[in-house]
C-alpha cells in the first residue's frame, strides 16, 4: 500500500530531506542532521511538518456532553479559545490514543489525533457519539509546528501581529493574506512553541514564508523525537498503548474529569509503571530492550536515545510495579549491557545543557 504524503512532501525531497515511513506516511527524518536540528530548536527556531496528524470536527448541541463520556478531558474547564490534552480509553482503561481537543465554538470542537490511529479513532468516536456529527478533515487541514526560544519573534514577524497575550494551551483564529489560520500555543519539544493549522493547499506558502526568517531552519521527525524524549513527553505506540492506562504511564494527574468516561473504573489497575532512566553512556537502549533487576526480567524499554542536550543517553521503560521503586537497572543489549539509573522527569531543563554541539 503506498504511503500517504503531506502537502510538503515534494518540498522536503527537493531540499534533500532523508525520508522515512511513519504511521503510514512518508515523512522527513532529517535535513542537515538530527543533532544540528535538535540544537537549532533548543537555541533558535525549527519548523516541523506535522500535517500527517489527523483532525476531526465534532459538532452539535450535545457535543460537549457526549465527548465528556468518551474522552478523559475535563470539559467543564474548556471554553472557546482553549484546548486540552488528554486520552481516549478502551473499556479496560488502555489508551486508544492521546489527543488534543480544541473548543472552536460552544457546540463545535476540533480533535487532533495521531496519524497511525486516525481511522481507529474516527470509528471509535463515531460509534460512541449519539447525536453529534463528526467529520474527518485530516486531508483538508495541514499543520506546521514552530518551536524554539525565538518562536514568538518569528511568529510575530511572519504574521505581523502581537501574540504575547496568547497563553499556554490557548489558540486564536485569524486571516493572513488569503490564508485562514488557527494558531495554537502548544508544542512537543519542551520549548516555547506554536502550532499552525491551515488549509492543505496553503501549507507550502506559509512554510516557505517562515523559512525566509534567518532564525528558522526545517527539522525532521528525528530531532522531534530526541527533543520530546529529553522532556519526557510520550509517543503513542511506545509509552502509550491499549495495554497500559494513563496512570501507569504517569499521567494520572491530568485526569480531573468528574464524568463517567469509558474506561474510568479501570484507571487504577496498575501492573507496570513507566520510569525514566539515565544511562551515562553514549550508547542508547532500543525500543523493547529487556530491563533486568539482578538476573530477573522486570520490564522493557519503550523509548531510548542519546540526549544531545545532556551528552549521555536516556530512556523510558515500563517496569513491574513491585520493582519500579528500585534505583538501578540493567538493560540487555545482547552481549553488552547498559546501566540505567532511575531519575525524575524531565530529563532536560533549561540551563542544564552540558555541551555545545557543532
Amino acid at each position: 500500500m503506498p504511503l500517504q504524503q503531506t502537502p510538503l512532501a515534494k518540498w522536503h525531497k527537493n531540499n534533500n530531506a532523508k525520508m522515512m515511513e511513519f504511521g503510514g506516511w512518508e515523512m522527513p527524518l532529517q535535513y542537515e542532521g538530527i543533532l544540528k536540528e535538535h540544537k537549532h530548536c533548543r537555541d533558535a527556531v525549527c519548523i516541523f511538518d506535522i500535517s500527517h496528524m489527523g483532525e476531526f470536527i465534532v459538532s452539535g448541541p450535545k457535543a460537549k456532553e457526549e465527548l465528556s463520556l468518551i474522552l478523559t478531558h475535563d470539559f467543564s474547564k474548556l471554553v472557546p479559545g482553549k484546548c486540552k490534552y488528554g486520552f481516549m480509553l478502551n473499556e479496560r482503561g488502555g489508551v486508544i490514543d492521546d489527543l488534543i481537543v480544541y473548543e472552536l465554538e460552544p457546540e463545535k470542537f476540533m480533535i487532533v489525533v495521531n496519524a497511525a490511529r486516525m481511522q481507529i479513532d474516527f470509528n471509535w468516536l463515531k460509534q460512541h457519539l449519539k447525536s453529534s456529527q463528526i467529520e474527518n478533515k485530516s486531508f483538508e487541514i495541514a499543520k506546521i509546528d514552530v518551536q524554539g526560544p525565538n518562536s514568538i519573534q518569528v511568529i510575530e514577524q511572519t504574521f505581523k501581529q502581537n501574540f504575547h497575550s496568547l497563553t499556554y494551551f490557548s489558540f486564536l483564529k485569524f486571516q493572513f493574506q488569503d490564508v485562514p489560520i488557527l494558531l495554537s500555543r502548544t508544542g512537543y519539544t519542551g520549548e516555547l512553541g506554536y502550532e499552525i493549522y491551515l488549509p492543505w493547499d496553503k501549507a507550502e506558502q506559509i512554510w516557505t514564508l517562515l523559512l525566509t526568517n534567518p532564525l528558522v531552519k526545517p527539522a525532521g521527525l528525528g530531532a522531534r523525537d530526541t527533543l520530546r524524549l529529553e522532556v519526557g513527553l510520550p509517543l503513542y505506540g511506545q509509552e502509550l498503548d491499549e495495554n497500559h492506562t494513563p496512570v501507569e504511564a504517569g499521567y494520572g494527574f491530568l485526569i480531573t474529569s468528574s464524568a463517567n468516561f469509558i474506561g474510568k473504573e479501570h484507571l487504577n489497575n496498575i501492573k507496570e509503571k513507566l520510569i525514566p532512566l539515565n544511562i551515562h553512556d553514549r550508547r542508547s537502549p532500543r525500543h523493547n530492550d529487556k530491563v533486568f533487576l539482578e538476573d530477573r526480567i522486570v520490564g522493557r524499554i519503550t523509548s531510548g536515545s542519546f540526549a544531545p542536550s545532556l551528552n549521555h543517553s536516556i530512556a523510558l521503560a515500563y517496569v513491574d510495579k513491585h520493582r519500579a521503586e528500585h534505583n538501578e537497572f540493567t538493560i540487555n543489549q545482547g552481549k553488552r549491557a547498559l546501566t540505567g539509573v532511575k531519575t525524575t522527569l524531565p530529563f532536560y531543563k533549561k540551563g542544564t545543557a552540558r555541551i555545545k554541539l557543532t
